[in-house]
């Protein structure tokens, strides 16, 4: 009750935010100090048990406050440890932290250029500059932030699915044919997802074989294309995916943008992963055709470390994210207003209330340029490829395929002693994975 914006709160408010800022550079500073733990691990019911986590009626006092914040960041898994590894993101970068600090702190929303008008010109200034990686002319095209690879993924099975049928916005699926996709057995369960959740099925969705090293073989789409057209689907859309989950794969993006172009279906590109090999001159050619796509999902928050969250869809044609979900809000998005009405962003979204991505990203390019995350990125394709050479050999240990990891996965098995001299069969596999698990 005495915190601003109450009668003589500043002196409360500044000291209370400074034990909160304290809190939050002490944690910064242990989460890179090695001796630390990363996480100091509790079952959820001991969690529930050792603490009270319940909301009250009445308010607790600045101090609870304070505490609860403490005993919020002591069981956090500290993700910027240099230690941490998790799947697809790592790492506390301190200027994308400042620009999560000053974006919560403008607490603002992407949908028109009077509410957030610096914020919604780095949006349009990033995207472009990230199309222009992708190979775009000039940057041109259209995009947007999304709250995730999965959402920028189900964003181009929109936007396919309307440059295709345009009465489906209107009419839905009961008035268009039956429609698939395609995308490699390695590709991200979002495809899978976003066609449930468009109301295309997941049954629609056909996977493509991948070769020993999880690439798409483009002679089984093709194939497969063929197929679902003799059955009377319409193939609107191929998802390729650049950076598999597991693997690390990249697709072969000219054999499939040339297959696309024959069959005029939709070629988007899953790069939420490898996208960031873009910014590197030394592994860009792995997305060599990237340029032909019609649209790109690329996740800032894995490779680049942008904290979380931060992925874009790319749209090669411009206007078209507009025309496939603007619902003329007349209330939001007048059309009087004193300024160029391109900048409202926000009837091209899904969303109406749309958080503030783009600041963190842009803040932290600027800082580090071009260059500063190129080097990053082929710092870490370095440090995987000594991790390849240095397992590939060992007693002990196999690879899940053979040669150089194409990213920064590097899949292999740990063979307990018990189990090297055993036969390579399905028994032998079993008990292999349970090795896994216990070692996770």
């Amino acid at each position: 009750p005495d915190l601003l914006p109450a009668c003589n709160g500043e002196i409360t408010t500044m000291s209370f935010l400074q034990d909160v800022v304290d809190i939050l550079l002490q944690y910064v500073v242990k989460s890179f100090d090695r001796s630390t733990k990363v996480i100091d691990f509790h079952y959820p019911n001991e969690l529930l048990q050792e603490y009270n986590w319940e909301l009250a009626d009445q308010p607790q006092t600045l101090e609870e406050i304070l505490l609860n914040c403490r005993t919020t960041l002591k069981y956090a898994i500290k993700t910027g440890h240099p230690r941490y590894f998790n799947q697809l993101s790592t790492g506390l970068d301190m200027v994308g932290l400042a620009a999560d600090w000053l974006t919560s702190a403008a607490n603002t929303n992407m949908f028109t250029y009077e509410i957030a008008p610096v914020f919604v010109l780095l949006e349009y200034v990033t995207l472009r500059k990230m199309r222009e990686m992708v190979g775009w002319p000039g940057g041109c095209g259209d995009g947007i932030f999304s709250p995730g690879g999965a959402i920028s993924n189900m964003y181009a099975m929109l936007i396919a699915r309307f440059k295709m049928f345009p009465e489906v916005k209107e009419k839905g699926m009961a008035a268009i044919p039956r429609l698939v996709a395609f995308t490699s057995e390695h590709s991200h369960f979002s495809v899978k997802k976003g066609a449930a959740a468009l109301g295309i099925g997941t049954d629609s969705v056909i996977l493509i074989r991948c070769d020993e090293r999880g690439k798409m073989i483009p002679s089984d789409l093709e194939r497969r294309i063929l197929e679902a057209k003799q059955k009377g689907f319409v193939p609107f859309l191929v998802s390729a995916t650049a950076g598999t989950t597991v693997y690390g794969a990249f697709d072969p993006l000219i054999a499939i943008a040339d297959i696309c172009k024959k069959y005029k279906i939709w070629m988007h590109v899953d790069g939420a992963w490898g996208g960031g090999l873009l910014m590197s001159r030394k592994h860009k050619w792995k997305l060599n055709g990237v340029e032909r796509a019609n649209s790109v999902t690329w996740n800032p928050h894995k490779m680049m470390g942008v904290p979380l969250q931060c992925s874009a869809l790319l749209v090669r044609e411009e206007g078209l994210m507009q025309s496939c979900n603007q619902m003329h809000a007349s209330y939001l998005f007048q059309q009087d207003k004193h300024y160029d009405l391109s900048y409202d962003t926000g009837d091209k979204a899904l969303q109406c209330g749309r958080h503030v991505d783009v600041f963190k990203l842009w803040l932290m390019w600027r800082a580090k340029g071009t260059t500063g995350f190129e080097a990053q990125i082929d710092k870490c394709l370095e440090l995987a490829e000594y991790l390849y050479n240095k397992i590939k050999n060992r007693e002990g240990y196999e690879m899940v395929f053979d040669g150089k990891p194409q990213h920064t996965n590097v899949c292999f098995w740990y063979i307990p002693p018990s189990l090297r001299s055993m036969e390579d069969n399905e028994e032998r596999m079993s008990r292999l994975m349970k090795v896994s698990s216990i070692l996770q």
